[in-house]
């Protein structure tokens, strides 16, 4: 290990364990950051808007409650709970969540630096 390296203990926890910061108007957030990845459990009010955006992360996420309606590189998707989305750096995409609260589990590697400090 050098010296820039952090070492980072395993954990085991729940997400009632876990602070959740409120992002903004209908978007909770909880997080587990890792040394090269993160989880990140985002709660959305029901027909909130994520305007559409790219980022440099690999992302990876499973719908855990609700349906979402995707926009994909301009492709509308709708998805429920169960489903498993994959979205490779710098891929297009935004959501509207439908008529009830929405639950996500996101991953990103590597760490989503602009979600951390807030």
């Amino acid at each position: 290990m050098t010296g820039d390296e952090v070492k980072i203990k395993a954990l085991v926890t729940d997400w009632d364990s876990i602070p959740v910061e409120h992002v903004s108007e209908g978007i909770k957030r909880q997080m587990v950051v890792g040394q090269n990845v993160m989880m990140v459990r985002f709660t959305f009010d029901p027909f909130l808007v994520t305007p559409e955006h790219t980022h440099p992360h690999e992302q990876m996420s499973l719908v855990v409650k609700g349906r979402v309606k995707f926009f994909i590189e301009g492709e509308e998707r709708i998805v429920s709970a169960g489903d498993v989305l994959h979205f490779p750096p710098h891929n297009r995409h935004g959501a509207t969540m439908l008529d009830e609260e929405v639950v996500l589990i996101d991953i990103f590697s590597p760490i989503r630096e602009d979600f951390l400090g807030k």
